[in-house]
């Protein structure tokens, strides 16, 4: 998982690091509410970590400026000094999936972020499972796609692509999150990369409006998903 952390207190954002690296996660650091707003328009994350008080704003607020800006919003931990229970209730009630007060164990850190992405995030499915996305089905011991009607067999980086792609209907995609997720940190893979996966995807899945989805690109950012929406036609009508 690719999480972001605002965070200004260098001891307990060294602490977050360290619990993230521990627990196989790749992570992006702010120290200020100007340059998370920069980084999520710059890429996309599975999970927030937000502390409350910084030097140019607050946490809650940027959390609320998340639920107005973004397509689609990660979930949001609040990890705050903050202990009065008249702040947990607000956070909680304006949005966050939930509210650790620091200092905490390391451990405790990362059951608690363990426990918000096993609530909200599609989870991985075994190796040889059927998976069903809206009217797609993915073969994950085979990397064969059903789409259309239609079976296409996939490489095992295409299948990965597609089925991440699906399993985030219609949430913008940023690059990098593509490539740490498919292809891991790999310093020699490039983005163009990517751009020949997608390609090779909308090809060979026929995402085009006409078949139901759009594979886009979305500009200086990534790729999104869509699902068109299903209207008759005057002839399927009579």
């Amino acid at each position: 998982m690719h999480l972001l952390i605002l965070e200004d207190d260098p001891v307990w954002k060294e602490v977050v690091e360290t619990t993230l690296k521990n627990a196989g996660h790749s992570y992006t650091s702010c120290l200020s509410v100007a340059a998370m707003k920069s980084s999520l328009r710059q890429d996309s994350f599975d999970l927030l970590l937000l502390d409350w008080n910084l030097p140019d704003g607050t946490g809650y607020d940027l959390m609320l400026w998340t639920k107005e800006r973004l397509d689609s919003r990660p979930p949001i931990i609040m990890v705050t000094s903050r202990s009065d229970s008249n702040d947990i209730v607000q956070a909680l009630g304006a949005g966050a999936d939930d509210f650790i007060i620091k200092p905490c164990e390391p451990q405790v850190l990362a059951a608690r972020i363990a426990a918000v992405m096993r609530r909200v995030l599609p989870q991985d499915q075994p190796s040889s499972g059927i998976e069903q996305v809206s009217s797609v089905t993915f073969d994950h011991g085979a990397s064969v796609v059903e789409i259309g009607g239609q079976t296409v067999k996939l490489t095992e980086k295409e299948f990965s692509l597609a089925l991440m792609l699906f399993r985030n209907m219609g949430r913008p995609m940023g690059r990098t999150h593509l490539l740490e997720r498919i292809w891991g940190t790999n310093p020699d893979i490039q983005t163009r990369t990517l751009d020949v996966h997608v390609s090779k995807i909308r090809n060979r899945l026929g995402l085009r409006a006409e078949k139901g989805f759009r594979l886009l690109p979305v500009y200086n950012f990534g790729y999104r998903l869509e699902q068109m929406a299903q209207t008759k036609t005057l002839e399927e009508a009579e």
